[in-house]
């Protein structure tokens, strides 16, 4: 069975390089997440070479994560890396998702569980911490 795999190249303009990386962006945050190559091509996604995954910037006024890359080194950590992970991956997770049946609750609104809502900032919820 003599499959080729078909190899991604970058999304750039007249780039032909092998992608290494995936951008997407978080419109709701303002937020840009750069990671590692996406398993699947998914609608508005960027994949980029590792020449041009190096040099983006997210535009103006936007906050960029970067995961770690494949045989990349990690960057330097300017802060509490397990909360950038988890809030990358949760960014990630939710921006990719397609299956979200019900809106989430107004401002102010009771939670489903019958507890107060504590904030709300763009998709992502804060949860008192119980001290």
């Amino acid at each position: 069975m003599g499959y080729l795999a078909r190899v991604r190249s970058c999304s750039r303009t007249a780039c032909v390089a092998p992608a290494v990386a995936t951008l997407t962006y978080v419109y709701a945050d303002s937020t840009a997440v750069l990671g590692p190559l996406a398993l699947v091509d998914e609608p508005g996604t960027y994949d980029l070479c590792m020449r041009h995954a190096e040099r983006t910037s997210p535009p103006v006024g936007w906050e960029i994560i970067r995961l770690p890359l494949s045989g990349a080194p990690p960057p330097t950590p300017q802060g509490e890396t397990d909360d950038l992970m988890a809030l990358a991956d949760a960014v990630r997770a939710i921006g990719l998702r397609h299956d979200d049946a019900t809106p989430p609750p107004a401002l102010g609104m009771p939670a489903a569980d019958g507890g107060p809502e504590t904030g709300r900032g763009g998709h992502l919820r804060l949860v008192p911490t119980g001290e």
